[in-house]
């Protein structure tokens, strides 16, 4: 046996199995799992006391490569993922020059052959330079690499677009991740319109901006029978939107962000631009309601939206500054300490939010499994790690995040690709 993960706890929701076993990985890919391995592996990691879990896949992140390298480069990215617990990382395309076409496609894929530990899934655009007006050539990035295509960071506003974009995909059961916004309706706004913004004199974004296009992808995913997944949801009435599809039969998916369940709209008061996020951090009501569609199932899938940006960038006026933060080193740690040590969510469906799900979603082969014969692929996690968050420390090479200082409780200390260690604590 190449590998052997000795007497960890084995949380796999696909197996049903939450018990203390061994885990054996021959030739890259899962080969037994029992109460003991008798043989002698060439490598063993003593896993008392930690979770083993099927390797997370963040299915939201920027790696910023190629154009803006100064933020975040893939080999970065892909080394504060590995650190983070992830064993993959699907990165959005509004890259400089845009995912839109097989060539940037290919260089990112080529570019995380040379560079990456870990597996990047490219998503393309759905339109050319992501402005809109007409389709990218998905053919061509499909049979280049690409897991779904996106225009995230700029929303479809023409609904005969996304109708033409959900058509098209159809054709390579590719998910389109729509990132829901009416531009009409957020009027340049740079946080959540209500109490907080009056209270601050900044122009808010009205819920109505998401919860708007939900509900038209929504409608268009019925009509079209196109794999829909809304990106970052906010909102209790996304959340019900989303719900209510669902119910109907339409085949939409949706994914919540750390930053959204532990922050909201007053957290802005300080006018720290690290809490500038798009959509924006919601209200009480909101946070309250997607905590509860987590627990409950409504949710499918926890992201991050790791957002990158430098210094300078984030060094100015609240309504200047980009919106984002990096969020790929934090995520387990948060959810661990606020949400499974508290019980919002047990250890399964943790895994079922950063592993099963995603992998499912974007049909990774073998991935989100430990069953014998998936991909080598592991996450493990401390539960009792105690975990200070300090950006100063961080591999990314952006530090901008709205939880410096924070002590949290849990972490992963291993990350482990195809049976190789690619990051340890």
């Amino acid at each position: 046996m190449h590998l052997i993960i000795r007497q960890g706890r084995i949380v796999d929701p696909t197996q049903r199995m939450n018990r203390i076993a061994d885990l054996g990985i021959e030739d890259g890919r899962v080969a037994e799992i029992a109460g003991r391995i008798r043989t002698r592996g060439r490598t063993e990691i003593d896993a008392r006391g930690l979770i083993v879990a099927p390797g997370f896949v963040d299915m939201h992140v920027h790696l910023r490569e190629p154009g803006r390298e100064d933020a975040e480069t893939i080999e970065s990215g892909t080394r504060a993922a590995a650190r983070g617990g992830f064993t993959g990382v699907a990165c959005m395309p509004n890259t400089q020059p845009v995912n839109d076409c097989r060539a940037v496609t290919a260089f990112i894929l080529e570019r995380a052959r040379e560079v990456s530990r870990i597996h990047v899934y490219p998503v393309g655009a759905i339109t050319k330079g992501s402005r809109g007006e007409t389709l990218a050539e998905i053919g061509e990035m499909y049979r280049a690499g690409i897991v779904a295509v996106s225009d995230d960071g700029h929303p479809v506003q023409n609904s005969q677009v996304m109708r033409r974009a959900l058509e098209y995909t159809r054709i390579f059961d590719l998910p389109v991740i729509d990132h829901c916004e009416d531009k009409d309706l957020a009027a340049g706004g740079c946080m959540n319109e209500g109490y907080y913004s009056t209270l601050l004199g900044m122009r808010g974004i009205n819920p109505a901006a998401e919860e708007v296009q939900v509900v038209r992808d929504t409608i268009l995913a019925r009509q079209t029978g196109a794999r829909l997944h809304i990106a970052h949801l906010s909102t209790r009435g996304s959340l019900e939107a989303v719900t209510r599809a669902k119910k109907a039969g339409i085949a939409v998916t949706c994914e919540v962000t750390p930053h959204h369940l532990f922050l909201t709209d007053a957290d802005v008061a300080g006018f720290d631009t690290n809490t500038k996020v798009n959509p924006p951090l919601r209200s009480q009501e909101d946070v309250q309601a997607l905590l509860k569609g987590l627990a409950s199932g409504k949710i499918d899938v926890l992201a991050t939206d790791h957002a990158p940006h430098t210094l300078e960038d984030k060094m100015q006026e609240f309504d200047r500054a980009p919106f984002g933060i990096a969020g790929l080193e934090t995520a387990v740690s948060l959810v661990m300490d606020r949400l499974v040590a508290k019980g919002v969510i047990s250890l399964e469906r943790m895994v079922q939010l950063f592993s099963v799900n995603p992998c499912r979603i974007l049909r990774l082969a073998d991935k989100g499994s430990l069953k014998p014969g998936s991909w080598g692929d592991v996450t493990l996690i401390d539960p009792e790690l105690r975990v200070e968050v300090r950006s100063a420390e961080f591999l990314s090479r952006s530090r901008n995040t709205p939880f410096e200082g924070w002590r949290l409780q849990g972490g992963p200390v291993r990350t482990v690709v195809r049976g190789k260690t690619v990051w340890s604590l």
